[in-house]
């Protein structure tokens, strides 16, 4: 059985590569005679890192082959269905989908994030284009809500979850090896931070370098900035150590999804703009602290039992500060029942998918 996988993927973001990892682990366990070929920025990256087959995703005549050697397109995971971070990408993901229906290929939606979607054209064109899918899973109800409101009603639709929850923890191996290599004391408590630039930062660059410097000062914590996005995240973690009059460690090296899943492990604490370290935190049973760039991290933050920080505009250093020591102190610092049906959850879209294949 083939299938066509449309999304982020080849941009080495950690997130996205996550959960491409964490959708072929899944699928080939559940049918090993699945054969996956890749949509991607960079065709040569993600054949190397995932071992599958790639297409450039500006090839469309390529595309076309591949969506007709296909018996299913799956569309996801992620916040493709958006036109907030970017307004062409919408018209692209969407333009895969049609090319698919089009030639007469079953489309899931796997895992989406939906919305925000802005305008009534880019409404009208999702409520057209969607609703000729064949089956939709999303990963949270802030998602179901937004495909409530487009009038997206008629393929069969499931809330599941983020697929990198389904994906297996990992040994601590690895990131004990990278702390030794930076001489970082095992007995320090050690916080993990992963960090992105966006619009408007700058408040919270400032409130993040006053609570990790008082963090050093007051506990002598070790601070541990965690790359998602090679290599953009780096100069993001690197503005916010200026800052600091403390030293912090800003890691440089771009790391595989198990070696940063390894790395999170060892952390005591994190504290995240990134979703997806939030997501790596919860899969390797780390204290995990957001702050709010967009719906995706409160959405994912209340499927735990959890709320944000705050945003990018009003979170302060004495918040982080304080509920950092909290989770220092907790006992649990999360329910584990919701993480485990999360899980589940994120199982179950593998399962509705080769469900589907085979149907």
């Amino acid at each position: 059985m083939n299938i066509l996988i449309s999304g982020y993927y080849g941009s080495k973001n950690g997130g996205d590569e996550a959960m491409l990892a964490a959708m072929l682990e899944v699928l080939r366990e559940m049918d090993s005679e699945i054969s996956a070929t890749v949509i991607s920025l960079n065709p040569e990256y993600t054949k190397k890192r995932h071992k599958v087959d790639a297409v450039k995703w500006l090839d469309i005549f390529s595309i076309i082959k591949k969506i007709l050697a296909a018996d299913l397109l799956i569309s996801g995971g992620g916040s493709l269905l958006q036109n907030v971070t970017s307004r062409r990408s919408l018209y692209y993901y969407l333009g895969i989908i049609f090319l698919a229906k089009f030639f007469g290929r079953k489309v899931m939606l796997y895992a989406q994030g939906i919305g925000p979607i802005r305008g009534a054209f880019a409404q009208k064109l999702m409520n057209w284009i969607i609703n000729r899918v064949d089956l939709i899973t999303v990963r949270d109800h802030g998602s179901l809500e937004e495909l409530k409101n487009l009038k997206i009603n008629r393929p069969p639709i499931f809330c599941t979850a983020d697929p990198v929850l389904a994906i297996k923890p990992v040994p601590l191996t690895f990131g004990k090896k990278i702390l030794q290599r930076l001489k970082i004391s095992s007995n320090k408590k050690i916080i993990g931070v992963s960090v992105r630039r966006w619009i408007n930062w700058q408040n919270c660059q400032a409130a993040l370098a006053t609570a990790l410097d008082k963090l050093v000062t007051e506990i002598d914590a070790e601070i541990i900035f965690i790359p998602m996005q090679f290599p953009a995240d780096i100069d993001a973690a690197k503005s916010i150590a200026e800052l600091m009059k403390n030293p912090a460690v800003v890691l440089e090296e771009e790391f595989t999804t198990g070696e940063i899943l390894s790395l999170v492990g060892c952390t005591n604490v994190l504290i995240s703009i990134r979703l997806h370290a939030l997501i790596f935190a919860g899969v390797m049973g780390v204290p995990m602290l957001g702050i709010s760039y967009d719906p995706k991290i409160e959405r994912f933050l209340d499927s735990i039992g959890e709320k944000p920080l705050g945003n990018l505009d009003s979170v302060t250093a004495e918040k982080i500060f304080t509920e950092t020591i909290k989770k220092l102190d907790a006992k649990n610092f999360h329910d584990e029942s919701l993480l485990k049906n999360l899980r589940e959850a994120a199982l179950k879209n593998a399962r509705l998918a080769i469900e589907l294949l085979k149907s």
